[in-house]
């Protein structure tokens, strides 16, 4: 980093990164423990657009939970979405202190938009096998929503050879970007000039999530239609 004292108080770079990876893990234990000693167990009501989903998905009937390794897997998914979740606490804090520098200080900052949209991107690739745990992402459901229940299970089994088409290139590709990124000690352009290559580690890691989060429905997905089968045929 070079000299920035001209610009005022600039976030470092060490504290930065430490922060991001530790103050998830600060949060999630003290929601542990609140919820320990707050002395409510009772499962949380579902919401009225988690209620309507169930009801227009009759796939939400059907569970498999799934053998050691999908439980491995949905575990590690579910945990990487909550830990990226409560980067966005930061997100909110770094704007506050912008709008206060900028509005009644008089002195706007130079990292608070570069550290806040670096987040967003990370939980964003991060956020991908969690919302694959969750089926939250987008589907083009014209065709889906005519097949009935198997149908539907064995149109995911199928279209899911494209979907790991994808994940392979975007792991291929991630782990390539973070190796010449890692060798170059690449620094974003902007003058705050914080390192790169973490962030091309996390698209890395967040398409190893991926995979792995789709090689768990996959094989749930196997299961559901046999066992679907079996109950046709009894």
């Amino acid at each position: 980093m070079s000299d920035l004292s001209s610009f005022g108080f600039v976030l470092p770079h060490w504290f930065y990164w430490g922060w991001l990876a530790v103050m998830p893990l600060l949060m999630m234990a003290w929601d542990k423990w609140s919820s320990k000693h707050g002395g409510d167990d009772a499962e949380p009501e579902k919401t009225v657009s988690e209620l309507q989903s169930e009801e227009d998905d009759p796939l939400a009937h059907f569970e498999y939970e799934g053998n050691w390794f999908t439980k491995i897997v949905d575990w590690m998914c579910e945990k990487s979405g909550l830990f990226v979740a409560f980067w966005t606490i930061n997100a909110v804090l770094f704007y506050f202190f912008e709008v206060v520098m900028r509005y009644i200080f008089n002195m706007p900052t130079i990292w608070v938009h570069e550290a806040s949209f670096l987040i967003f991107g990370m939980q964003y690739i991060l956020a991908g096998a969690f919302a694959l745990l969750h089926g939250a992402h987008v589907r083009v459901d014209v065709v889906y929503n005519f097949l009935p229940v198997r149908g539907r299970v064995g149109m995911d089994i199928f279209t899911s050879m494209f979907f790991f088409i994808f994940a392979a290139v975007l792991a291929t590709t991630s782990w390539t970007f973070f190796q010449d990124s890692l060798m170059m000690q690449e620094t974003t352009v902007e003058t705050w000039g914080i390192q790169y290559y973490p962030v091309k580690g996390v698209m890395f890691v967040g398409a190893i999530l991926l995979l792995l989060a789709g090689f768990s429905k996959l094989l749930k997905d196997i299961v559901l239609f046999i066992r679907l089968g079996q109950e046709r045929t009894s």
